[in-house]
């Protein structure tokens, strides 16, 4: 007997904003993005969970805020 369980984690990115600051690593400018996080059991939805990305514009660095 074998049993088989399917998870899944969807991201999808649901707005995008300009945020205050400037990367420390290029000096690029910083956006805020709000990403929606679904996890999946056997195609059907458990976990909505939304969340605040912060990333720079030029490098793609994802930056964390301390």
């Amino acid at each position: 007997m074998c049993l088989v369980f399917v998870c899944d984690e969807d991201e999808r990115v649901i707005g995008r904003q300009v945020a205050g600051g400037a990367c420390p690593y290029c000096g690029g400018m910083v956006q805020a993005l709000d990403v929606q996080s679904n996890w999946r059991f056997c195609f059907v939805p458990l976990y909505f969970k939304t969340k605040r990305k912060l990333y720079c514009s030029i490098c793609s660095r994802r930056l964390v805020p301390l």
